[in-house]
């Protein structure tokens, strides 16, 4: 679906009129009219609003245009498993298993391959398997890269 199509779809569900959601987010009806027509799309601050209008996260108001995955544990993220700052905004960075009330579960990535690897492995793969695929595919995730020296 198209940022038109969803921006319709969650303010109709909502019962809210075009007038009502200009009023919440601090726009004109005419805004909506064009964001609902995609004549135009919502700036960045105005996403941020239907973000936490709408419980749902930016990428899903703009079509999921591209999918997210979690760059601590490479988790495909959605709306229901993405973390959340205290303030309740999502961080579509994390899952909310690894980042939670603002902070990160796993201090290591020694610490989070202790897991997988006690949680994936089985008669096919071997612990030391699961951690040698994961370290490679981890290790190169915004969260755990090295700085290039």
């Amino acid at each position: 679906m198209d940022t038109k199509e969803i921006l319709l779809e969650l303010r109709t569900n909502h019962g809210l009129s075009q007038e009502q959601l200009a009023q919440q987010v601090h726009v004109t009806r005419q805004a909506v009219s064009r964001w609902e027509t995609g004549e135009t799309v919502p700036n960045t601050e105005t996403l941020k609003l239907l973000s936490r209008l709408f419980d749902v996260s930016i990428n899903t108001l703009l079509g999921s245009p591209r999918q997210l995955v979690c760059q601590c544990c490479g988790m495909p993220l959605e709306d229901t498993n993405i973390s959340r700052e205290p303030d309740g905004s999502f961080n579509e960075t994390y899952c909310k298993w690894c980042y939670a009330d603002g902070k990160f579960v796993y201090t290591s990535l020694n610490e989070l391959l202790n897991f997988l690897e006690s949680h994936m492995s089985n008669e096919t793969w071997s612990p030391d398997q699961v951690r040698v695929y994961l370290e490679a595919r981890l290790s190169k995730l915004s969260h755990w890269k090295k700085p290039e020296t």
